[in-house]
């Protein structure tokens, strides 16, 4: 599971894609048309263009109206259920999900054969979700380390258990993740949105940042390399939600 470079690109975000990062990364619950067309015109986007994406986006399912507990009020957008996940996802990256480890490592090992081509990769991307790597075919494992629970045991197709590997982990993490290259693409990602003032091309680079974080393998600290930049990445990402959740309120 190599991470290869990242290049930092600031093209401003299409409307339809500004509408959904406002909504997964600035964290209300939900946005009326009217927050949204206001914080859209930040980003230099017409609101007419908006609201043609806001219709095109509840079409895709990408979000839904939806009126709230309270009746007579106009109907918000809520983020629809795919996007949920991924904004859970999301959230898990930025947020500290490490518990005290042991040093064992969770195992996955595909133990059916004869499936189709898409259900193995909905497994593998079921799989990955988990911030699991995959050792060989079949095998995937992690530490043991995260507060998430193992829904993927529930699978069928899979025997779970966990180990302690008798290879050095450091190295055995270091086969399973091209660390160097992942810490080097967040340090140019934390410069860039450092660097970078201008609304629009701030929010690209914003994006790209929660994008790189969602790839953090959650390792623990004596298995990272020294100066691993994900919490500076988060710390930084957390005052940008801030900065949008000001324009969501403005």
């Amino acid at each position: 599971m190599k991470a290869g470079r990242v290049p930092v690109d600031q093209t401003p975000l299409a409307a339809r894609s500004v509408a959904l990062s406002l909504l997964l990364g600035s964290h209300p619950e939900r946005m009326s048309a009217a927050a949204l067309v206001r914080a859209g015109e930040h980003f230099a986007i017409p609101a007419a263009t908006l609201r043609v994406a806001l219709t095109r986006a509840v079409a895709a399912g990408d979000l839904h109206r939806d009126t709230g507990p309270g009746s007579g009020q106009a109907a918000d957008y809520v983020l629809g259920e795919r996007l949920v996940r991924r904004q859970r996802r999301q959230d898990e990256a930025v947020l500290d999900a490490e518990t005290p480890w042991d040093g064992s490592w969770e195992v996955a090992v595909v133990v059916v054969t004869g499936r189709s081509g898409p259900e193995r990769a909905a497994l593998r991307e079921r799989l990955a979700s988990y911030r699991l790597a995959e050792l060989r075919e079949g095998v995937w494992t992690r530490p043991a380390n995260l507060r998430r629970t193992r829904d993927y045991a529930d699978d069928a197709v899979l025997s779970t258990f966990t180990a302690t590997p008798d290879e050095d982990p450091r190295a055995l993490a270091g086969g399973l993740w091209d660390l160097q290259a992942w810490a080097r693409t967040g340090r140019e990602l934390l410069d860039a949105l450092a660097a970078t003032t201008e609304p629009a091309p701030r929010l690209a680079v914003a994006a790209q940042v929660v994008r790189h974080l969602t790839s953090d393998p959650l390792l623990p600290a004596t298995l990272l390399p020294s100066g691993w930049p994900a919490a500076s990445m988060r710390s930084a990402y957390a005052d940008y939600q801030a900065e949008l959740r000001a324009l969501a309120i403005g």
